[in-house]
């Protein structure tokens, strides 16, 4: 009879342990789901259309630019990251250094949007150059005779929360930005 009863006993303490088990896995909180990446845009178009406002306002602050005052180099910060911006800084600090001064101002024909992922904003932009002339300290050009009036160039934006930030440009052919 002791036999029976530690059997029942034992298979009452596993059964208890199951149990206990069972409703403590079923009190303890779940593991929080990993959160899941969301676009900080509605739509390809509305990221479009931020990607082309930012190159604008970009393009108008660098127009504002004074090669002489450093300071003024601030501003575009606010629209650039990485290594654009440090490139960005370098390429406006060695015209600062050397002396150089610009004239005229660029001008955005069109963007078109490229692509758009969980990260970045890829557009293509049309420039007119044909007004900006920059010169050495000793008033000769630096500007290629070879350099077309109108450029197209790849832009690469990155999503940082509601903010687009230049992170990326690449010249390209497109016969689409020639008048």
């Amino acid at each position: 009879m002791t036999i029976l009863r530690t059997k029942t006993s034992r298979v009452r303490m596993l059964a208890v342990l199951a149990v206990t088990g069972a409703m403590l896995s079923a009190c303890s909180p779940s593991p929080a789901p990993s959160p899941t990446p969301t676009a900080a845009f509605a739509s390809e178009d509305e990221a479009f259309a931020a990607a082309e406002e930012v190159y604008r306002a970009y393009n108008d602050a660098y127009n504002r630019v004074d090669f002489s005052d450093p300071s003024s180099f601030d501003p575009l910060d606010s629209f650039t990251t990485g290594t654009y911006q440090s490139s960005e800084r370098e390429g406006l600090s060695e015209l600062h250094a050397t002396g150089a001064a610009r004239s005229g101002q660029a001008s955005v024909v069109w963007v078109h949007g490229i692509d758009m992922d969980i990260s970045t904003v890829t557009v293509r932009v049309c420039k007119d150059l044909s007004d900006v002339e920059i010169l050495d300290a000793g008033g000769k050009s630096l500007v290629s005779p070879d350099r077309p009036d109108f450029s197209a160039v790849e832009l690469t934006l990155e999503i940082a929360g509601s903010e687009l930030l230049l992170a990326g440009s690449q010249a390209v052919e497109d016969e689409a930005c020639v008048p």
